[in-house]
């Protein structure tokens, strides 16, 4: 978009385009993150992020006891060695998982935002709403614990509200979801591990994997982007030659607002991150593993 300063537009007029596109700016974000639910209505005193919707069950999920022995039961037990083929892991049962750790506390979840396999395969307009979708929050902790840093991932219930999807080792995908700020959105693009920081229509980079899936480059409109995204993945669709052939699941969101408890084990296949996820009741810890896009 074109820098108004400096063109002699009076300024009547360039503060009236300033104030549309903080408008357009808004209302593209409230679409974006709005079509996975209603937002929750929260009160004047104790404001909820809009562009979240049931924020205040997330809140309760990553403050509940169940959320935190998970989280304990986890930094307890020893990465595992090995390759992406090493088995998974079981998680021992213990009656008080976070006693003997160091104190920490879960902080309040962040939106984690895909870009979407329309978008991907290229039969999405290059718009906001059309780009890039939330399918999870992601919470960080106060602090390390015995030297790990730890990322617990919700995803929307059936029928409303927030569940554990899955405990990961490091905090990256909460550090990235940090960094949006007013009139910009922070997605990734997880078969390379790359984030970026949307500012109307214009990419930009924030993480290497980014940079080089931009090839270099500072910054990008949204449909150069999307050519880019479709020449990598718009052969490997689920359903396409290549899924068929078995070489990867092809490109698709991690979750839905379908997913609920018992198929949040699906998040984390093919995902990157030693992991801790919840299967049949019971927790498993997975190895990191890669997706590969070729």
């Amino acid at each position: 978009m074109r820098d108004i300063s400096g063109t002699g537009m009076p300024s009547e007029r360039a503060a009236s385009r300033l104030s549309r596109l903080s408008v357009v700016i808004a209302v593209s974000a409230s679409a974006l993150l709005s079509v996975v639910g209603p937002t929750y209505a929260a009160p004047a005193k104790d404001p909820l992020p809009a562009d979240i919707p049931d924020y205040q069950a997330a809140l309760d999920a990553v403050k509940s006891t169940d959320v935190r022995n998970a989280v304990c039961r986890f930094l307890r037990t020893p990465v595992p060695t090995g390759d992406a083929g090493t088995p998974v892991q079981p998680i021992p049962e213990t009656a008080e998982p976070c006693q003997g750790l160091p104190i920490f506390t879960i902080k309040d979840p962040l939106a984690r935002n895909e870009i979407t396999p329309g978008f991907a395969a290229g039969t999405a307009q290059p718009l906001p709403t059309e780009a890039v979708k939330l399918t999870q929050l992601v919470s960080s902790l106060s602090t390390t614990v015995n030297g790990r840093n730890a990322t617990v991932m919700l995803a929307p219930t059936r029928g409303g509200g927030w569940h554990l999807a899955a405990v990961r080792d490091g905090d990256s995908d909460a550090t990235y979801a940090g960094k949006a700020t007013a009139g910009t959105l922070v997605f990734t693009e997880p078969q390379i591990r790359g984030w970026y920081q949307l500012k109307l229509l214009t990419v930009e980079p924030l993480n290497d994997q980014a940079r080089q899936g931009l090839g270099g480059k500072t910054s990008v409109s949204l449909s150069e982007y999307q050519k880019l995204v479709k020449a990598r993945y718009a052969d490997k669709q689920p359903g396409s030659e290549y899924d068929a052939k078995g070489y990867s699941s092809g490109y698709s969101l991690r979750g839905t607002e379908d997913d609920d408890a018992s198929s949040s084990t699906l998040l984390l296949a093919g995902g990157s991150g030693t992991a801790l996820a919840l299967v049949g009741g019971a927790a498993v810890l997975r190895r990191r593993r890669r997706t590969s896009t070729g």
